[in-house]
Parts: C-alpha cells; sequence; structure tokens
C-alpha cells in the first residue's frame, strides 16, 4: 500500500508542471465606497485609464482575477489608446497578476504561463519594490495600524513581482 502510494506520488509529480498567473493581464481596481456598494457594486470597482498618472508604477491589491489578488501596472506597461493614439480615458486599467517576492530569490518571478501576457513582459520580470520602502512601511505600520491594514491589507513588504523598468519610453 506504501508503496503504491509513492509511485503515483512520484507518476504526479514528475508529469506537472506548476503554472502561476504571474505575468496574466488583470484590471487595476480600488476599494468601493459606500455609495457604489449602496448601488449594488462589488467590494472592489475597477480603476479607469483616467484614473492613473502615466508613467507610474501603480500596485491594486483585491484584484478578484489573480490568484494572489495583487494585480501591478509598471510604468512601462501599455495603456489603452484611441484610435487616434490619444489616452482611452474612459477603458479599465490594466495591469498584471503579481504576488509578494522576497528579494534576491532566484526565479520568484518566473512567467510559466504566457498565453494572456504582454509581450515584452517575461523577458524584464524581477522582483523589487513598488511601495515605500521598508523602513517607512514599518513606520506606517507602528504609527497608525488600522490605515496601514485599511491600505496595503496584510501585506509586510514592499518587494512584489513587477516588470523592471526599461529606460526607454513606454506607455
Amino acid at each position: 500500500m506504501r508503496a503504491a502510494l509513492l509511485v503515483s506520488t512520484a507518476l504526479l509529480l514528475g508529469g506537472c508542471s506548476v503554472s502561476s498567473e504571474i505575468g496574466k493581464k488583470c484590471n487595476l481596481v480600488r476599494k468601493a465606497t459606500p455609495e457604489e456598494l449602496a448601488a449594488g457594486s462589488d467590494k472592489t470597482v475597477d480603476l479607469l485609464e483616467g484614473e492613473i498618472a502615466d508613467r507610474q508604477d501603480f500596485i491594486s491589491f483585491g484584484a478578484p482575477l489573480c490568484e494572489d489578488l495583487i494585480c501591478v501596472r509598471d510604468q512601462d506597461f501599455p495603456r489603452a489608446r484611441n484610435p487616434d493614439g490619444s489616452l482611452n480615458e474612459s477603458a479599465a486599467a490594466e495591469g498584471y497578476c503579481s504576488k509578494p517576492c522576497v528579494d534576491g530569490a532566484a526565479n520568484a518571478c518566473e512567467v510559466t504561463d504566457t498565453s494572456d501576457v504582454e509581450p515584452n513582459l517575461p523577458g524584464r520580470m524581477s522582483c523589487r519594490s513598488l511601495l515605500l520602502d521598508q523602513e517607512t512601511l514599518n513606520q506606517l505600520r507602528a504609527s497608525d495600524e488600522g490605515f496601514y491594514r485599511n491600505t496595503f491589507g496584510e501585506n509586510n513588504s514592499p518587494f512584489f513581482c513587477a516588470g523592471a523598468l526599461n529606460s526607454g519610453t513606454g506607455g
């Protein structure tokens, strides 16, 4: 019985590759206002392109399309455009699924499924600081735990999987 269990486990593990949602497209979200909740909205509401500053990193907690509920847009991620090339301010602001990571960890942010991923993202994905530095996060948490949890949730680290920044122009 024990041998059969070990063989089954070995066969299952040998034939499986672990897939992750890192890099998969998602919509950036924000917490719904009391008015939006009263009108029947979900707990989160999609952000629009017009609500996001250009050429800026953005992290969104609570993104329902991501397994870790984290959607990121780095400053080089392309923005939604109108046919004339102008910004489509009413389009949902997109980013990609991310997760917390440990700075310096090898392959922590590897994109394993490229089926719904921006083409240039897998080659530039890395573990980097997206929020404030660790010291500032610690100070915010110590000074007002409620505000910290409301803003950052249970996150205690500034490091997330995100596209390394290019020196050229993007978005």
